[in-house]
């Protein structure tokens, strides 16, 4: 009975790491769906990159703010309204905030 204890904690832990790696193995195809697209987020609900004076994730201090980003399905940032942009939409790169 030992041994078919063994056999099946095995194959039970095989099973979990080969899911855990395909799981992981998904990541990247869903990265690859997105972009960063900078001036769309609200305040406070960026993902990352808020620039001077905060950190990461939710720390964006105004609206289209033109250093702070949020991750859109790819082909859609030029297309997504940013009240400070220059060309009034979404932008692959940091912008200078046009004043309003």
């Amino acid at each position: 009975m030992s041994r078919t204890l063994g056999t099946q904690s095995t194959a039970a832990a095989l099973a979990l790491a080969l899911g855990a790696a395909l799981s992981l193995a998904h990541v990247p195809a869903q990265a690859a769906d997105t972009e960063k697209c900078f001036g769309v987020a609200m305040k406070g609900k960026n993902d990352c990159a808020a620039g001077p004076g905060t950190t990461c994730a939710g720390t964006s201090i105004r609206d289209h703010q033109g250093n702070a980003w949020s991750k859109v399905p790819k082909g859609t940032c030029e297309q997504t309204a940013s009240a400070t942009s220059p060309t009034g939409k979404g932008q692959l790169k940091e912008f200078k905030e046009k004043k309003g």
